[in-house]
């Protein structure tokens, strides 16, 4: 604030409160330089698609990829753009658009995690200045560097507080932990959009790869397809079960059936057995009756006889 004393008038007069230049509105937020390659493009889709379907139900980061991040007014009269090819800002709201990072409309905030994607001619600058940056200026915590094109390429660092960035060890596997996202980094091979590389995928702690939206899909439809398949399965287990019960519900009632039968037949037998013996029953009473029938009229003729003075005996 300034002051400034006039002979007309005593009075101290004070200027208006001064106010620090506004940071420049008219970014650049494409430089019109292609990536390195269509695998670069590829490689750096797979990080963003990917962490947005793990955290889809999720609105409190932002992940882009090859765009500006604005720091300062120098940066901007120098043109020093910087664009990583894949970051992460967490706590921040993942519903805004941008067309860049532009640090002073975000509340001061930088990338907590930057992976780049080295090729021959960038590798001595994304483990250079751009480290330094991204650990002087930005103070991100968590960096990446990986050439798609070097599958055993992949080196990082985490930030600590006095120390800077130290490097990640890797596990058996060849990963490294990022911490600020909660997921390895490691190399997976494969084809994706009809390009077949080693890539550069993210894990979860249970060493599970993170599925791109694609992926997640065609996992989905197999789980239900083999839910479906196994409740066919089971289906068919039950009607195969049922139809034996059926089977053998009708052997039971054949072989219940056979039995009546066969009962029948004992009784038609021995039904048959007491009418025969009625039969011989009845003929010997039949023989005996004409025997006594015999008896009596010998016996009748005898009296005759000997009634006329004849033996009978004779």
């Amino acid at each position: 604030m300034s002051v400034e004393i006039t002979a007309h008038n005593p009075e101290t007069v004070v200027e208006p409160d001064w106010q620090p230049p506004m940071p420049p509105t008219d970014l650049i937020f494409d430089d019109g330089e292609p990536l390195e390659t269509n695998r670069h493009r590829i490689a750096i889709n797979v990080l963003i698609r990917s962490l947005q379907q793990a955290w889809s139900r999720r609105n409190d980061f932002y992940t882009g990829g090859n765009m500006f991040i604005y720091y300062s007014s120098e940066q901007v009269r120098n043109k020093d753009f910087r664009g990583p090819d894949f970051f992460v800002v967490l706590d921040v709201d993942g519903t805004k658009e941008r067309l860049g990072w532009v640090v002073w409309l975000e509340g001061g905030r930088y990338p907590d995690v930057i992976v780049e994607f080295m090729s021959a001619s960038t590798a001595k600058i994304d483990k250079g200045i751009k480290k330094d940056i991204y650990q002087r200026v930005f103070r991100t915590p968590d960096y990446f560097v990986f050439d798609p094109f070097e599958p055993n390429s992949l080196q990082g660092w985490h930030l600590h507080s006095s120390q800077g960035y130290q490097p990640l060890v890797p596990n058996e596997r060849g990963w490294l932990w990022c911490e600020s996202l909660g997921f390895w980094l490691g190399t997976w091979s494969g084809t994706i959009d009809r390009e077949t590389a080693v890539w550069l995928r993210f894990y979860d702690s249970e060493g599970n790869l993170v599925l791109l939206p694609e992926e997640a899909e065609h996992q989905k439809a197999e789980a239900e397809r083999q839910k479906a398949e196994q409740a066919q399965m089971l289906a068919e287990a039950e009607r195969q079960k049922a139809e034996a019960e059926r089977q053998k519900a009708e052997q039971a009632q054949m072989l219940a059936e056979a039995e009546r039968q066969k009962a029948e037949a004992e009784r038609q037998r021995a039904e048959q057995a007491q009418m025969l013996a009625e039969a011989e029953r009845q003929r010997a009473e039949q023989a005996q009756m004409l025997a006594e029938a015999e008896r009596q009229r010998a016996e009748l003729l005898a009296e005759r006889l000997r009634a006329l003075g004849l033996d009978p005996d004779i």
